[in-house]
């Protein structure tokens, strides 16, 4: 277990530019970093459910359009784990975003849960719960 927590510390850099990537408006380094076969799920902040590996990775390219370049973003990791098969981390993405027609960037502090599993060898983001971070809460 030790080993794949250690190997699941160094994915969460690879996940966290996917997420940089992702708020600047390029999908791609999320798209490598995400599972290709179902079952997938994204529970976006907007209160949407996109079920699918196809449908949550069509999901990702289309939001990532919403965003430009310019955009800050950073993961508070509350928690996580990692066993041979499965992972997860659960914390806050705070990030000030740019926005396509917008012209100041906009606060977005999400609370976050994400899942991964072993693809080939290769940890795979199944599952994303992000949700819009009260703004009276106190860490």
């Amino acid at each position: 277990m030790a080993e794949s927590s250690k190997d699941f510390d160094e994915f969460m850099k690879q996940r966290e530019e996917a997420s940089d990537a992702f708020v600047n408006g390029n999908s791609n380094p999320l798209d490598k970093i995400s599972a290709q076969s179902s079952p997938a799920t994204i529970f976006g902040p907007k209160g949407d459910c996109v079920q699918g590996a196809k449908h949550v990775n069509a999901a990702n390219t289309k939001g990532a359009k919403l965003f430009k370049s310019g955009s800050n973003n950073a993961f508070e990791v509350l928690h996580k784990a990692a066993d041979d098969n499965i992972a997860y981390w659960v914390g806050i993405q705070r990030s000030i975003v740019q926005i396509q027609g917008e012209e100041q960037g906009v606060p977005m502090d999400l609370r976050v849960t994400e899942i991964f599993r072993r693809e080939n060898g290769l940890w795979k983001l199944i599952h994303r719960h992000a949700d819009r971070l009260a703004s009276d809460n106190a860490a």
